[in-house]
């Protein structure tokens, strides 16, 4: 007999990405989005910066992203994120969040979570998101199945040490 499926909260499968949508593009929306969540604007110079390109490439994808409709540019103001631009964002942002969550119960240090996780957080399907999320969820809220896995991983690694 299978395991019974569980719907994953609405947030996660409402949402599914654009088949069109390159990785690029989630990474500048999901940049622009924690901009203005942080600091109200999103300016090019910032993108930039936090994404570690030319303010050239950041033009030339702010032009392609508004052609697409992901974004507008507002004279003294920046960009703002359209809806459908949001909606991508917070998909990404949150794909990101549960695989961290994940990663973090296990005790792998930052540096390598943030390394992966950002490999990871545009190739995953829905399908697994969701085992993912209802698995990061389990073991939050069972921390005795936590401490055993935890437990397993560490014996893995002395054995192989």
């Amino acid at each position: 007999m299978g395991l019974r499926r569980r719907r994953a909260p609405a947030r996660l499968g409402e949402v599914p990405l654009p088949p069109q949508t390159t990785t690029a593009v989630q990474d500048y929306l999901e940049q622009i989005h924690q901009l203005i969540e942080a600091k109200g604007y999103a300016r090019a110079v910032d993108i930039a910066a936090h994404l570690g390109v030319s303010q050239a490439s950041v033009s030339a994808m702010i032009q392609r992203m508004g052609a697409e409709g992901f974004v507008v540019y507002e004279k003294y103001r920046g960009l703002i994120l359209t809806d459908k631009g949001r909606a991508i964002a917070c998909h990404v942002i949150e794909r990101h969040e549960i695989l961290t969550r994940l990663l973090r119960g296990f005790g792998i240090d930052e540096a390598t979570i943030y390394q992966d996780v950002e490999g990871m957080e545009h190739h995953i399907s829905s399908q697994t998101l969701e085992v993912l999320t209802l698995l990061t969820e389990e073991l939050e809220t069972n921390p005795s199945l936590a401490d055993k896995l935890r437990a397993r991983l560490a014996r893995g690694k002395a054995a192989g040490a």
